[in-house]
């Protein structure tokens, strides 16, 4: 749509009028005249060209004018609403990607998953629906990466998540690297809530930072953690000699992730199966709710260059017209 930034602008427009009315006309140029004895050779009428051109003159100066008006209103184009992203949490993602995670101890659409597969699932969903959030994504094994820096771009960030896989970190377990990364990425962010996510279906195998320690600099840092230990309590398997019953999650430490979780002031959480992880997600949807008030802005282009080189043409016009007259 079109809209007027000055529209009191538009008030100028009978100020040509006005100075005609007020000020006195100008002389008439008294030069040398010619005595005719009748003037009646010489009149061409209403519809001489010298009252056709001056009146062709008056319509171009008045359109002139209109322009120069409409020009110093500053018209403009505005753009459909645009809605910005809005500054909520910065909320970290730390998963995974250790040898274990392959056990298939989870369901997903009716068929028997990986514990990656179900995470990346349900992790996916979280990521859509926080609208306003900026999102990291750490993923460690024997080490940790960082895989995303913190973004808006919920898209990309779901995306490299769909894309990791098992073993690509290494097949051991780096719980207090993972931690110290996040605290190091999040460090010195404007946002103050900042929230680490955690998931893991093992002990600390691997790496120079003691998970409880890296807690204590997450905590100093205001960072608060949500920790998620991931495994089924009990899985069956066929053997030659029948099934037997195991348990997968029997290296999960839970002490720790619990003591990491108070530590910061977060909670602990376990998800033995895809509807409790899906649980877990939405209870730190309303831990952590993302509502925020929309900001939008519509695009503003500029339209006044249109309206003044027409009003300038329009002159160049008038001053041609009165040249050639020898006005």
């Amino acid at each position: 749509m079109i809209h007027v930034a000055w529209p009191w602008v538009f008030l100028a427009l009978p100020l040509p009028w006005l100075l005609r009315l007020l000020l006195p006309a100008a002389e008439a140029n008294r030069g040398a005249a010619l005595r005719v004895p009748q003037a009646g050779d010489f009149a061409y009428g209403a519809a001489s060209p010298g009252k056709i051109r001056r009146r062709w003159s008056l319509l171009l100066a008045a359109l002139a004018w209109l322009c120069l008006v409409g020009a110093a209103a500053r018209p403009q184009w505005l753009g459909d609403p645009v809605e910005l992203p809005v500054s909520g949490r910065d909320l970290m993602l730390a998963v995974d990607l250790s040898g274990s995670m392959e056990a298939e101890d989870f369901s997903l659409g009716g068929r028997t998953v990986d514990r990656l597969t179900a995470t990346k699932a349900v992790a996916g969903e979280f990521i859509e629906r926080r609208v306003g959030d900026r999102f990291g994504l750490v993923l460690f094994g024997r080490n940790a990466y960082l895989q995303t820096p913190l973004t808006f771009d919920r898209q990309t960030v779901h995306r490299l998540l769909l894309e990791s896989a098992i073993g690509l970190a290494g097949k051991e377990t780096a719980i207090g690297n993972a931690i110290g990364l996040a605290v190091k990425r999040l460090r010195g962010q404007e946002s103050t809530d900042r929230v680490l996510i955690l998931l893991t279906d093992g002990a600390n195998t691997a790496g120079e930072v003691e998970p409880l320690k890296a807690a204590e600099l997450a905590a100093a840092e205001g960072l608060k953690i949500y920790a998620i230990g991931i495994g089924a309590d009990e899985m069956v398997l066929a053997s030659f000699f029948g099934t037997r019953s195991i348990n997968p999650s029997a290296d999960l430490d839970e002490e720790t992730l619990k003591g990491i979780a108070e530590t910061t002031g977060g909670r602990y959480f376990r998800a033995r199966d895809t509807a409790e992880l899906e649980q877990i997600y939405s209870e730190i949807d309303r831990l952590e709710p993302a509502e925020r008030e929309k900001e939008t802005f519509r695009p503003m282009s500029a339209l006044y260059p249109w309206p003044l080189g027409a009003s300038l043409t329009l002159a160049a016009l008038v001053l041609i017209q009165r040249l050639r007259r020898g006005v």
